[in-house]
């Protein structure tokens, strides 16, 4: 397996549109992408776009804020009330190969790869694995998909 770039930084927040008005205001934040449910994660999802060259190699902030009593930020939420850093998400070409990668690295895999916000299959490692910090693997989107919605 090989590391691929950064694609995005989530932040977990009560409030996307709190948090949204912040990017715009404190940072200067113009590219943002409308807020999306994603029930099956159980979170409300959107992107802030950082600048970029190309319009596919920009690092993201994934806002996401919980989505229901059974939403699995609500805990971490409760131990930092006004959000913070949640998770990397790092690209990777082949998804099963990395999942592979992992395991056989004895690397716990949090559930099942399922599809992620960018339409694209994704799994997290276990942050006990990765230097205390979550980790997302995501398959690179292929030209032509959505970077984020």
């Amino acid at each position: 397996m090989k590391l691929g770039r950064l694609n995005h930084i989530g932040v977990a927040t009560p409030s996307i549109a709190d948090s949204i008005a912040h990017y715009r205001e404190a940072m200067g934040a113009s590219d943002i992408t409308e807020p999306f449910d994603l029930p099956e994660q159980g979170v409300k999802v959107c992107f802030v776009n950082t600048p970029t060259d190309s319009g596919m190699n920009g690092t993201q902030i994934e806002l996401i804020e919980p989505l229901g009593e059974g939403s699995a930020i609500r805990g971490f939420l409760e131990k930092n009330p006004l959000g913070g850093q949640h998770h990397v998400c790092f690209e990777v070409e082949d998804i099963a190969a990395a999942r592979e990668w992992f395991e056989g690295k004895g690397k716990r895999i949090l559930g099942p790869t399922r599809i992620g916000a960018h339409g694209t299959p994704i799994f997290f490692v276990h942050p006990k694995d990765m230097m205390g910090q979550l980790t997302e693997i995501m398959e690179t989107p292929r030209a032509g998909a959505a970077a984020g919605h």
